[in-house]
């Protein structure tokens, strides 16, 4: 487990003004940006190629106002941003904090695009749960992966050291709290000690530790973790030991569609294009649309932990701009019929059961009526053959609580005061809802 080693003199292998520790989108951007105010970063990271939960994602960054929805006549604003924000967290959401990713999400869009070439595009052909426009940006694959390989090679361009196949073991500071740096365990073994003058914590959350989500979050403990193996809590254990301040530890992004047994990702898309759920009675089973994270704990309660998206062509064809969707296919994850009772026989679910759930919401459909659960359906998300279903799980992605900082990214102590010189960012911080 990750420790802390209280100590005021020390000797080291290496000093440098800013150590960053974890080498996903947080730790890059980071890197990038203090690289663009001449400060010079070194970036640790466990993997031997930077991936972490970025490349396992979507690679999809929410931004209100940008010159993409501009260009696509998509009127939205920060504020707009920041009351859908809270409106997903009930209110709960820290205003600052807010605020502070509403505001910056727009130029961070930009910069990238702009400094760094990443060709980001709007998605628009559908919305995720909790947004009053279109704002989120992807890249053409729509994958985690390009969006690392990418922020990655912005990385090397700009000549940031990135020691990769290196694990952070152990964090370094004095009795109040000053971090003075970092040990590093190396791939081959070998250890060494870099000191620094401010320390960024991007190194994710702690799904990646059993013992700590069964501790924290009871519910998803025996779900498939799809996040990424090196999230073991590094931040959290250093932040306990330090004496940070800590919140919303029971808090996950989880999601309730990843093809089983295949273990591929399937985009929300295909539920908000107007698909529903069905669990192996044939049974729609709560309101879809709540958001796919809270829809992990939904599947995971149903009979065999399993559940099946059922859509059709056209939502298929929106859904396959993910390359993830693509996979499925190619893996013979999706099953496809020209009738209900095929499909059925195909998902091999209760015919009779489910034929009921299929006409009671296509006529909703078309009366634009709210169902049982609350959904409301329209009209244009009338489904034609031919029809599709994949049967899915809930996953744990990665865990949402962690270090509490303020709208700088500076780590908060126990009572409110603030670290000199340690920020967290990413899954190590306090995250908020922005999908």
């Amino acid at each position: 487990m990750s420790a802390v080693t209280f100590d005021s003199v020390g000797e080291w292998n290496a000093q440098v003004p800013l150590l960053i520790v974890g080498a996903g989108a947080a730790g890059i951007c980071a890197a990038l940006a203090a690289k663009e105010s001449r400060v010079n970063a070194v970036v640790i990271e466990r993997d031997s190629v930077p991936s972490g939960s970025t490349g396992l994602s979507a690679g999809l960054i929410p931004a209100a106002d940008t010159r993409f929805q501009r260009a696509k006549g998509i009127a939205d604003s920060p504020e707009r941003f920041a009351a859908d924000i809270q409106g997903k967290a009930n209110g709960e959401a820290p205003p600052a904090i807010v605020e502070a990713v509403a505001c910056g999400s727009a130029p961070l869009i930009e910069w990238l695009s702009d400094r760094h070439a990443l060709p980001f595009e709007l998605v628009e052909n559908f919305n995720y749960p909790g947004h009053s426009a279109l704002r989120m940006h992807g890249l053409p694959s729509r994958t985690g992966r390009e969006l690392i390989d990418r922020l990655r090679n912005a990385a090397e361009l700009s000549e940031i050291v990135l020691l990769t196949g290196s694990a952070a073991d152990r964090l370094i500071a004095e009795g109040d709290g000053l971090v003075r740096g970092v040990e590093i365990v190396r791939s081959d073994g070998t250890r060494e000690r870099i000191g620094c003058e401010a320390l960024i914590l991007a190194c994710n959350g702690y799904g990646g530790s059993p013992e700590l989500v069964r501790r924290f979050i009871p519910e998803m403990a025996d779900a498939l973790y799809f996040g990424h193996s090196g999230n073991r809590g590094d931040a959290v254990l250093w932040g306990q030991a330090l004496g940070a301040e800590l919140a919303c530890l029971g808090a996950y992004q989880g999601h309730g569609s990843v093809a089983t047994p295949h273990n591929t990702l399937i985009t929300w898309a295909v539920i908000m294009e107007g698909g529903i759920q069905i669990n192996a009675q044939g049974q729609r089973f709560c309101d879809e649309t709540h958001g796919y994270s809270e829809q992990a704990a939904q599947v995971l309660r149903q009979p065999g932990r399993i559940a099946w998206d059922v859509f059709d062509a056209r939502i298929a064809s929106v859904a396959r701009q993910f390359e993830d969707f693509q996979n499925a296919e190619r893996a013979g994850a999706i099953v496809m019929a020209e009738s209900v009772d095929e499909l059925a026989a195909n998902m091999r679910v209760p015919a009779e059961a489910f034929a009921a759930e299929w006409r009671n919401i296509e006529a909703l459909k078309k009366r634009g009526e709210v169902d049982r659960y609350g959904r409301r359906f329209s009209v244009e998300q009338h489904l034609m053959p031919p029809f599709c279903a994949v049967k899915v799980t809930g996953a744990l992605f990665h865990t949402q609580g962690g270090l509490v900082i303020d709208a700088t990214g500076r780590v908060k102590r126990k009572g409110g005061n603030l670290f000199r010189n340690l920020f967290a960012a990413g899954g190590a911080a306090v995250g908020i809802p922005t999908e």
